[in-house]
Order: C-alpha cells, then sequence, then structure tokens
C-alpha cells in the first residue's frame, strides 16, 4: 500500500477517536437513564428564605416546574400529587413537593405563598423562586423549557410538564409524565422508594 494512503487512513482513524472523545466528555454517548438532570440552584421559598439544592436532601422529592397564574397544568399536577401522596399511607411522609416558578416576574415569594395555600396542595409542599436569571439556571439544570408567550399584564408561559422524581439525596431517579392518573403516580414513587 502506498505511504500516502496509509497516512491517509492513520489521520482518519486519529480524527475519528478525537471526535469520540469530544463526544464522549460532551454527554452524547451517555444512556437515557444516565441524563444529568438536576443540580445546583440558588433560589427562595414562599417565606423568602434563601433556598439551595440542599432542600432536596432527606427526603425524596417530585420537583416540576410551573407558575400561579398557570390555568389548568400547574394546579392539575398539584392536585394529582396532592392524591397520590394520600395513596402513598406511610410513605408519604418522606416524600415532598417542590413546585419552581418559571414566571418570577410575578410570582414574588408572597405569591408563591398564597397559591400554596390553597386546601388541595399539601402543606409540606415548597414554592421557589427566584430572579430571571436564578430561575434560568434551576430550569437549565433540569432540561427544562420554557417561554413567555403573549406581552402586557395577562401573558401567559408556555413550558414543560413533567415531574422529576429525586432520592433523599437529591439524585435524580425517573421521570413522571403530566395527567397521569394518582395511582400511577403512588406507584412509581412507590416502586422508586422500595429500589431505592
Amino acid at each position: 500500500m502506498p505511504r500516502h494512503r496509509l497516512f491517509l487512513i492513520l489521520a482518519c482513524v486519529v480524527g475519528l477517536a478525537v471526535t469520540a472523545g469530544l463526544a464522549w466528555r460532551a454527554g452524547v454517548f451517555k444512556s437515557e437513564g444516565a441524563v444529568a438532570v438536576g443540580g445546583p440552584f440558588q433560589l427562595v421559598n414562599q417565606n423568602g428564605v434563601p433556598t439551595t439544592e440542599k432542600a432536596l436532601k432527606g427526603k425524596w422529592s417530585a420537583v416540576f416546574f410551573g407558575f400561579t397564574y398557570c390555568p389548568d397544568v400547574c394546579p392539575g399536577t398539584l392536585q394529582g400529587l396532592a392524591a397520590a401522596t394520600d395513596q402513598l399511607g406511610p410513605k408519604a411522609k418522606d416524600l415532598q413537593i417542590v413546585f419552581i416558578s418559571i414566571d418570577p416576574a410575578r410570582d414574588t415569594p408572597e405569591q408563591m405563598k398564597t397559591y400554596l395555600s390553597a386546601d388541595y396542595v399539601p402543606k409540606t409542599t415548597i414554592g421557589l423562586t427566584g430572579t430571571q436569571e436564578q430561575v434560568q439556571a434551576a430550569a437549565k439544570a433540569y432540561k427544562v423549557y420554557y417561554a413567555k408567550v403573549g406581552d402586557g399584564p395577562g401573558y401567559t408561559m408556555d413550558h414543560s410538564t413533567a415531574i422529576y422524581l429525586m432520592d433523599e439525596k437529591g439524585r435524580f431517579k425517573t421521570v413522571i409524565p403530566y395527567n397521569l392518573p394518582p395511582a400511577d403516580i403512588a406507584r412509581r414513587i412507590s416502586d422508586a422508594m422500595r429500589e431505592g
């Protein structure tokens, strides 16, 4: 084989190896279950207390993103989680619901506190908000999509609807799709708790 062809083949192999290495570092080859969901955040809770990802440690957390002016998805998610919590029985004491606002312009800590005081919301629910930058960083960590729709005071927000179940060490365990019946939500949470 001519020397220039051998050199060309060798250059291609080295190029492929470098490309594969860069792709590996970027996480392209990670399996779906290994995708990093969650991470550090700096927000404030509904009482105005600065809160970080450490709030997720010590309990299982059902984390979802939404906004208090949401007409259907967010209250529906909270109601579904409340009903699922009731069905968990004794395991319910090990679960907290974490509602992170993607509308910090309107969702002040006071607004979050009022919203979460509804009868159907479990009293252990944590509401989190912050600056636009803080919310954007939290949403990015959880791979959450959101966008403002419309102008003026009546604008709405388009956003991801999944619930992220995190274990008691704050590690991502599974996604619970939107609109699952409460019994299915409870079963998924219970199964995850049993598997650890």
